[in-house]
């Protein structure tokens, strides 16, 4: 297995809210925007960039509700949906490993987690007061261990699926690694893999066929030149013929 490096998104308090209505409008605004637009470039880091950079590395609660690091904090959990989703959908997930602790998280988040229904997950099992109260410790658990625990990141719901404004919703950075790293060690995010490769073998399949078409046509093409080749090969011949046996029965008669 390897180590796939999955970058932040924003902070998220795991402890109780002290920003109010901050994820909420985030996530409405940041699923107006089209994915493709958040994909990397190679273009140089501007001033401002940085800038912006810098500010990410704050506390959140240096900012209040501030709507451009909101915006800022969202394009990143873009950029990172859009990354891991790639990941899953060009590798098969079974041998993905996203943290050095898959192994812990994995078995804490099924210790807690038992019954948890992870290919199709109920919004109520993530954000009820009650849910929030048995995921608070062990968020919790893992501060210090895994970087950036409490970072948002979006996560799907329905894993067979993409990320949708439909099918997505906002969760702390560990909540996001617990429901993925289950999902992929039982399986159920192998729709999304099996799927482009059926996809693309699909595709792959259409192009020989289409491949195999023209050669045929071109074939016959070939042999109906060759056809009327030979035909008017045949047509000069008799008429060749025809001339000779005129010239033999004139000659007969001068000879007579």
């Amino acid at each position: 297995m390897r180590t796939i490096p999955v970058p932040p998104a924003f902070p998220i308090n795991c402890g109780r809210s002290t920003q109010k209505g901050t994820s909420g409008r985030v996530k409405a605004r940041l699923l107006g925007c089209n994915m493709e637009a958040t994909s990397g470039t190679d273009e140089p880091v501007s001033g401002e960039l940085v800038s912006v950079a810098h500010a990410l590395s704050l506390p959140a609660e240096s900012y209040g509700n501030d709507p451009d690091i909101e915006m800022a904090w969202a394009m990143r959990a873009m950029q990172h949906a859009e990354v891991y989703y790639k990941l899953i959908s060009s590798v098969d997930p079974q041998f993905l490993k996203l943290t050095k602790v898959d192994d812990q998280i994995y078995s804490e988040f099924r210790k807690n987690f038992e019954k948890l229904r992870i290919d199709v997950l109920d919004p109520e099992e993530l954000k009820s007061e009650s849910a929030k109260e048995k995921w608070r410790p062990f968020c919790l658990k893992f501060n210090g261990i895994v970087e950036d625990f409490n970072y948002g990141t979006l996560l799907r719901l329905d894993c067979s699926q993409g990320y949708t404004e439909e099918n997505t919703i906002f969760a702390p950075r560990i909540q996001f690694f617990a429901i993925e790293i289950a999902r992929n060690r039982e399986g159920y995010n192998k729709a999304v893999y099996l799927g482009l490769q059926e996809k693309e073998e699909k595709g792959a399949s259409n192009g020989r066929e289409n491949g195999s078409k023209k050669g045929a046509d071109s074939g016959e093409e070939e042999k109906g030149v060759t056809r009327e080749g030979e035909k008017e090969k045949t047509d000069k011949g008799g008429e060749k013929e025809k001339d000779t046996g005129k010239e033999i029965n004139k000659n007969g008669k001068i000879a007579m």
